[in-house]
């Protein structure tokens, strides 16, 4: 059961460095008793794998795992390349992908945050040409540590003021969510995995044209837009980020400003792509980071989404048996 998650999380990073435009050379699932501290694997291991990396041509190695910063020295010393862990992976999609001033600053946020540990590796070759006196004693603080100084400085000064820039930007959006809910008009947010077809479903409803493709994280920034029910009575419908298993937490904390739509809305519409052998797991994934938000509370649509790509009569009936208060939708 853990073999089968693993090799599932990796074929989603798979997804998400093809989103990125990189070429993948080669995948592989290694298995490590231990946790080691230098390289996640052993010492051979690692150089094991680096060798392979270089006779396949690759510049770049790519981890599911999270990987701290000496960990990603360690291996862009054995491996002579460089080297990303899923977190960075994912930023650099949200990089790509952000519209608004709020999701750009989100973004760097996010990117100011994780690079401030990992600052060393950049300046590490000045740090040998710092001075000395007799026998290497007394030597004076290396250039590199100098920069590093300077650099981490410019860093905190520049997350501060991301953050300031954010507090204004979320109040403007607080504004205008207020001046929404003078109206009393019932709200949903749209939540789900990502290429679930959330955004498709809100075109469909409300005759828009919000972008949609199938990728991960096609969309970024929710999309509010207002529908006319049978009844006659008008609703609000938000399009959120999808959801990835094993999101950073970072990233969780960064992004909670475009899912606080699913937080104050008056219910959820949850999709779900009926045609993924990972369905289940997708849905649990949505529910665990909602739980997080503080969302697990609000009443929950389900809606089973691309259901005119199941052809096994079987996997109908066991999503039916599985999920009997959803309904079943092609939002093409």
């Amino acid at each position: 059961r853990e073999e089968e998650e693993s090799a599932s999380l990796l074929e989603e990073l798979e997804e998400l460095v093809t989103t990125l435009g990189i070429a993948i050379a080669e995948s592989m699932l290694v298995r490590s008793r231990v946790q080691h501290k230098h390289f996640i694997c052993g010492t051979g291991k690692a150089e094991e794998l680096g060798d392979h990396a270089r006779e396949l041509g690759c510049d770049c190695i790519v981890f599911d795992n999270e990987v701290s910063p000496m960990q990603q020295r360690a291996w862009e010393g054995v491996a002579d390349m460089t080297v990303l862990d899923r977190e960075e992976v994912i930023l650099d999609i949200f990089a790509k992908r952000a519209r608004t001033r709020e999701a750009r600053l989100q973004v760097d946020l996010a990117r100011m945050q994780y690079a401030m540990p990992r600052m060393a590796r950049m300046w590490g070759h000045l740090d040998r040409e710092g001075g000395g006196g007799s026998g290497g004693r007394g030597a004076s603080r290396g250039m590199g540590e100098q920069q590093i100084e300077v650099d981490r400085r410019m860093a905190r000064k520049r997350i501060d003021r991301i953050k300031a820039e954010l507090v204004v930007v979320r109040r403007q959006r607080a504004t205008q969510r207020k001046e929404r809910q003078k109206f009393d008009t019932p709200h949903a947010a749209i939540v789900g995995y990502t290429n679930a077809g959330k955004s498709t479903l809100l075109n469909k409803l409300a005759g828009s044209d919000v972008m949609e493709a199938d990728m991960l994280f096609a969309t970024l920034d929710p999309t509010t837009r207002r529908i006319e029910l049978p009844d006659g009575q008008s609703m609000l419908l938000t399009d959120t980020v999808g959801f990835v298993r094993n999101l950073p937490h970072r990233l969780v904390e960064a992004f909670k400003s475009p899912l606080e739509e699913s937080l104050l809305a008056d219910f959820l519409v949850h999709v779900v792509d009926a045609n993924d052998p990972q369905a289940e797991q997708f849905h649990d994934t949505t529910l665990e980071v909602l739980k997080e938000l503080g969302a697990e509370e609000k009443p929950v649509l389900t809606v089973l989404n691309k259901i005119d790509r199941v052809e096994d009569d079987g996997m109908k009936a066991s999503l039916r048996s599985r999920f009997p208060e959803a309904l079943f939708v092609s939002a093409v």
